[in-house]
């Protein structure tokens, strides 16, 4: 929750800006460390959910790795100090210059997403004189019921090697003398809140695994991914995602074999609620039907409202005025360029300050020049103590 003292130093910023409150994310990711040492388990944070330096200083500190999903991503977990052996590198589509990059920089393991990128791989590794980790992402099948944008587990959608193939991939590796294998990969979606889900993963997980097990294929590393949800609707009345019962989920679902290791990706369920986008309202319109609060923050500082019709809390920072319903709205020249319509706000006048909460995972990381607009800056809490 924003303080009075916070708002009150807003004042001197120029918005659009990005507040992080560094408090409530040390707090997530205390409870976040505290429930994957109880079990054992590992975590590679997801880089593409923030990538904001002084956040991934922070996460880095508590001894999380990285999970990138581009070779700048890779190139950025490196520079900022996360260790190479903790590093894991997804994606559909890597480039020979992303794949021979991450072979130099020593990562942990390339999930591979399809039986040609195995064989390349194992070929760039041999021109180099290396070899290479790899993990094989498996498409589950899992309808983990969130948007289908960002729903990646479906046998429709782009990601992952389908069980079909496994025979493909057990004479592709037979054949790879460069390659190392470490284990599976999956990963069926974001923002998922039906933690059952989580329960059907774990059993499909096992499922899958028995495929190797029974063509002798050791599988040391089962990476479950991320996914885990966050509070949209009730930011400051639930900041923290539910960690003691996804990890429960997990433990007493997931069969694990005596030497595998666990491993996990999470990106949202870290960053989100300690991030909000902080805007300043330029005009209200009034129509015959509605108002409009006109802010200064547009869908090019925080895309995921027009990309996904996500639902982002808003907060009148600095009215004690009664609530009227408002169509909230940027400045960028889109009819998508809306925060939110019928919104109950206290009343708005110009200059009030506004917060559009739960911005910190894909809110920065997602920033565009879309109308030659400039890139908002971030103000930290640690700043203003």
């Amino acid at each position: 929750m924003i303080t009075k003292e916070q708002i009150e130093a807003f004042e001197a910023f120029e918005t659009p800006f990005y507040f992080y409150d560094l408090d409530l994310l040390r707090k997530t990711l205390d409870l976040y460390k505290s429930q994957i040492d109880k079990y054992g388990y590992n975590a590679h944070y997801a880089m593409k959910a923030n990538a904001n330096d002084r956040i991934l200083a922070i996460i880095k500190g508590y001894g999380l790795g990285a999970d990138c999903v581009s070779g700048n991503e890779v190139k950025l977990a490196v520079k900022s100090g996360f260790d190479p052996q903790k590093i894991v590198y997804a994606g559909v589509g890597k480039s020979d210059k992303e794949i021979k990059a991450a072979l130099r920089a020593g990562i942990f393991s390339f999930n591979c997403e399809s039986v040609p990128e195995i064989q390349i791989i194992n070929d760039l590794a041999a021109g180099m004189g290396k070899r290479a980790r790899i993990s094989i992402r498996v498409n589950p099948d899992i309808d983990a019921h969130t948007h289908k944008y960002i729903s990646t587990g479906l046998k429709e959608n782009k990601f992952g090697i389908s069980p079909w193939a496994f025979q493909d991939v057990a004479d592709t590796l037979a054949r790879c003398k460069n390659l190392e294998f470490l284990g599976l990969h999956f990963h069926v979606g974001s923002q998922i809140t039906e933690l059952p889900v989580f329960a059907l993963l774990c059993k499909r997980v096992e499922e899958l695994q028995q495929w190797f097990i029974a063509h002798e294929i050791p599988v040391a590393n089962l990476n479950l991914g991320g996914g885990l949800g966050v509070n949209y609707l009730d930011p400051n009345g639930d900041p923290v995602a539910h960690f003691a019962q996804y990890f429960d989920i997990i433990h007493k679902n997931l069969v694990v074999r005596p030497g595998q290791r666990v491993h996990f990706e999470p990106g949202r369920a870290l960053v989100a609620q300690c991030g909000h986008l902080i805007s300043r309202v330029l005009y209200v319109k009034v129509g015959k039907e509605k108002k409009f609060a006109i802010l200064d923050a547009g869908m090019n500082d925080l895309i995921r409202p027009a990309l996904y019709q996500a639902h982002h809390d808003i907060e009148n920072l600095t009215s004690t005025g009664r609530k009227l319903r408002y169509d909230v709205v940027g400045p960028v020249c889109e009819s998508s360029d809306c925060w939110g319509q019928k919104r109950m706000l206290a009343t708005c006048r110009r200059g009030d300050l506004v917060a559009l909460h739960s911005a910190g995972a894909y809110g920065q990381v997602m920033a565009m020049r879309y109308n030659q607009r400039d890139l908002a800056k971030a103000v930290y809490s640690d700043d203003l103590k």
